[in-house]
């Protein structure tokens, strides 16, 4: 199976990447993580290969200080050639430092500008409309207006490819006869599988499918057996072998796991020389 991707049909990528939501705090609205680090390890990525950086403007610290973009930019620009940088819009900080949905047009311009200005470039490479802040998908809601404004924003030259978070094949459906789709970014992991079908979907019309939470988010523990019993088969930890079913899950899945960690960081990038046999993915389920 290819490790590389070609994202919206014109930017190859390694499907193996990083999230960025983990430098600025290790959780949602906790402390700030030392900058400094984050740009290390923002280097450090893209000296292992890392050619896709999935991040957003919402990304802070819970007191705002650290913002993913802003080290983004510190660490990187003038950003390197292949160099794909993924943003997303909908959710947006109040001033306490809460998440709320913004859905109306004006409000999402607005959002892709904050994007375009913190991340210094002239056009974004991929942005995910995101829909329902951290909640399941809210099914039978029209993306209908939102989507048509970025796809506006696209015409402008100010994205240059379109996706979906969060979404279900009705979202998906709906989006794609207004524009193409270039990437859905849903919740999906070896312990939570309930996408398998829209994964599907997405496979065979050659779309991206990066799953957010790729280890868990902190939410789920994938210490389970069949996962310890393959990892202890390769002499891997139990994240490596988490991306590596992720990978062999589907040619058009992208794993972008995020860290603030050097350490981790290189384990989890060297998950991507780890190939599933098909005992380990009868193992696995």
């Amino acid at each position: 199976m290819s490790n590389d991707f070609l994202l919206g049909g014109d930017l190859p990528v390694s499907r193996l990447g990083f999230g960025a939501m983990r430098l600025p705090t290790n959780t949602f609205h906790g402390p700030a993580r030392d900058p400094e680090t984050g740009r290390a390890v923002l280097r450090r990525a893209v000296e292992l290969g890392v050619d896709h950086i999935d991040t957003a403007a919402f990304y802070t610290s819970g007191d705002g200080t650290v913002r993913a973009n802003a080290l983004i930019r510190e660490a990187l620009h003038p950003y390197p050639a292949g160099l794909v940088i993924a943003t997303k819009v909908g959710p947006t900080r109040t001033p306490d430092g809460a998440l709320t949905e913004t859905t109306d047009p004006a409000g999402l311009r607005r959002l892709v500008e904050e994007n375009l200005e913190t991340l210094g470039v002239d056009r974004l490479d991929l942005v995910h409309l995101r829909i329902g802040g951290l909640t399941p998908p809210p099914h039978g809601e029209s993306v209908a207006a939102r989507f048509e404004a970025l796809a506006a924003l696209r015409e402008e030259g100010l994205i240059r490819h379109l996706g979906l978070s969060n979404v279900d094949a009705g979202h998906l459906a709906e989006a794609r006869a207004i524009a193409p789709v270039a990437a859905v970014q849903n919740h999906f992991h070896a312990a939570h599988r309930d996408d398998t079908n829209l994964l599907s979907a997405c496979e065979k019309a050659g779309i991206a499918y990066v799953p957010y939470f790729p280890l868990g988010g902190g939410i789920t523990d994938l210490s389970g057996d069949r996962i310890a019993k393959v990892a202890a088969r390769h002499g891997a930890t139990v994240p490596q072998i988490a991306l590596a079913w992720l990978l062999a899950a589907s040619p058009t899945t992208l794993a972008i796991p995020g860290t603030g960690s050097l350490t981790h960081l290189e384990e989890n990038i060297a998950a991507g020389s780890i190939t599933l046999t098909g005992e380990d993915l009868a193992d696995l389920g």
